[in-house]
């Protein structure tokens, strides 16, 4: 069984990405609340993710969940780095 800190951990190492990129090019702006703000969402899908799996039995519906999840949490990314939707939360 994985080590419950780990399990925790692990969908915050996407973080990396950004922070190097934030370290080495000047296209990459992120703050440190933008940072906080994904972390978040990572730990909220991931926390999601494992809720479904656990709870639910059929492969159907876990696909359908799953795939709801993660639809929002794209919508939701898209929203905060551009604004596509014209929301006063827009990246821009």
């Amino acid at each position: 069984m994985m080590n419950k800190k780990w399990s925790v951990y692990s969908p915050l190492l996407l973080l990396l990405f950004p922070f190097i990129g934030t370290l080495v090019s000047n296209e990459v702006n992120w703050s440190f609340f933008d940072f906080i703000v994904m972390g978040m969402l990572i730990l909220l899908v991931s926390f999601g993710i494992k809720q479904i799996i656990k709870r639910t039995n059929s492969m159907h519906y876990r696909i359908l969940l799953i795939g709801s999840i993660l639809l929002i949490f794209l919508l939701v990314w898209a929203e905060l780095a551009v604004g596509i939707f014209g929301t006063p939360f827009t990246g821009n």
